[in-house]
């Protein structure tokens, strides 16, 4: 099955501004390289079909200056990855995907606005 952690991220960093730090750590420095999407492979739903496709979650760590930027910048990369639906990536069609929850979480130790986006993506090998 498709790297789903790396087809999301792959997605984001092609779409969202240049701006924007996509990957699947939060980068040294983080209050200097604001925003920040981090992908990271979260709980799985097994599969839609067995042996052909495969339902894996996503959680998504959005962070960014101010509380107003990180929730528009959550909304965009749900939009981003909704609007992926029934579309082919390297490696990777993706068949469905889901926004599962948005939570307001800033970080605890440096205090920068977080919000923590769950979403769940179900793919197949292209």
């Amino acid at each position: 099955m498709p790297d789903v952690e790396q087809v999301a991220i792959e997605l984001l960093a092609d779409v969202l501004d240049d701006s924007v730090t996509v990957d699947s750590e939060w980068p040294e420095n983080l209050a200097q390289n604001l925003p920040v999407v981090a992908v990271s492979l979260g709980p799985s739903s097994g599969s839609a079909i067995k042996a052909v496709t495969a339902n894996r979650g996503l959680d998504i760590d959005v962070l960014a200056p101010t509380k107003g930027e990180a929730r528009d910048l959550a909304a965009l990369v749900s939009a981003h990855l909704l609007a992926a639906q029934g579309t082919r990536r390297p490696g990777a069609r993706i068949y469905g995907v889901e926004e599962a929850s948005l939570i307001w979480l800033p970080d605890p130790v440096t205090n920068i606005p977080r919000y923590v986006l769950v979403m769940s993506m179900v793919v197949r090998p292209a």
